[in-house]
């Protein structure tokens, strides 16, 4: 169970009565999630997400998230909101944590998508980006090129403990991204972590995204290659050409990407599958003793990383580009 942070009832208690939504009828912690913790909360007026942010979010960084759920509601896309305490306020403390009441929203993932799903979450990740254009709070991309060497620096020696010859296949990934990245795409605010989980379904019909706590300034393509590696792959490591096609098509559908976009997309993609790799390998190695959350397997990305490295067009990810933009 992803729960960090334990919360007595005297503590909860206290906390709620902030935000005079009524007294806890339900509370308990949500196995899902990795970065921070997360409980299911019922009061006598609704159901909703508290989560306490844990060492890995910046405290600086919440008026960032919670600011941007407000903003794309706004613009409509279904996404949770923060709620306010009486002070007016979306961040408090509790149990020594910055926390914040998300209101609930209902729907499932779906652990084994269709082509049929990720067609809607193409066009849904389109709007997001069409709807964050004009969000006036900036944030750097932590995890983007400049931030893979360093990362990787505190799991190189121990790389080759996960899979042989892991270490040198990242340093010549890095070598090859250090001269070959792209650059003045469309950029704006991008997810950076549309996984399945990250997606809910209700009917099998799209009713909201979830979880902006990687959110940030990057290139808009770069988040188009991050959803086809993490909703665009069986479980076999192999490439569904029906998914991708039909997210690809349905965002172009939405937002129409330009030529250098669609170039530069094999690349993005080799680069957020090098991303995820990283992240994972480190928190594989640096699990902590008595962790209740399991650890992600890093080779799955570095099968997908193989992969995008064969890649010599879009065609590969089943598209007509030149077809897409007549």
């Amino acid at each position: 169970m992803a729960v960090y942070t334990d919360v007595s009832d005297e503590e909860l208690a206290a906390f709620i009565d902030c935000y005079g939504i009524g007294p806890v009828t339900s509370f308990k912690g949500i196995a899902e999630g990795v970065e921070n913790t997360n409980y299911l909360l019922k009061t006598a007026t609704g159901t909703y997400i508290l989560t306490l942010y844990e060492k890995r979010v910046d405290a600086a960084d919440l008026p960032f998230f919670l600011g941007l759920m407000e903003h794309l509601a706004e613009r409509g896309i279904t996404c949770p909101l923060p709620l306010k305490s009486r002070s007016g306020e979306p961040i408090g403390r509790l149990a020594g944590r910055p926390a914040a009441i998300i209101t609930f929203l209902d729907g499932v993932w779906h652990r084994h998508p269709t082509a049929r799903h990720t067609e809607q979450v193409g066009a849904a990740l389109a709007r997001f980006h069409l709807a964050g254009a004009d969000f006036a709070i900036p944030r750097a991309n932590a995890l983007g090129p400049s931030g893979w060497r360093p990362l990787y620096e505190r799991s190189r020696l121990r790389a080759d403990d996960v899979a042989l010859g892991l270490a040198q296949e990242i340093d010549r990934e890095l070598e090859f991204f250090a001269t070959t990245w792209p650059k003045d795409l469309p950029a704006g605010v991008i997810h950076a972590d549309l996984f399945p989980d990250n997606v809910f379904f209700l009917n099998d019909t799209l009713s909201g995204l979830i979880d902006f706590y990687f959110a940030c300034n990057d290139m808009l393509a770069y988040d188009l290659g991050i959803c086809l590696n993490s909703w665009c792959f069986r479980e076999n490591g192999s490439y569904d050409v029906d998914k991708g096609r039909a997210m690809l098509t349905a965002y172009d559908g939405v937002r129409r990407l330009s030529e250098a976009e669609w170039q530069a997309l094999p690349i993005l993609c080799r680069g957020s599958a090098l991303r995820f790799l990283l992240t994972r390998l480190y928190d594989w190695l640096n699990v902590p003793k008595g962790a209740l959350v399991r650890p992600k397997d890093p080779l799955e990305y570095r099968v997908k990383l193989a992969f995008h490295r064969a890649v010599r067009s879009v065609a590969d990810y089943g598209v007509d580009a030149k077809a897409l933009r007549r």
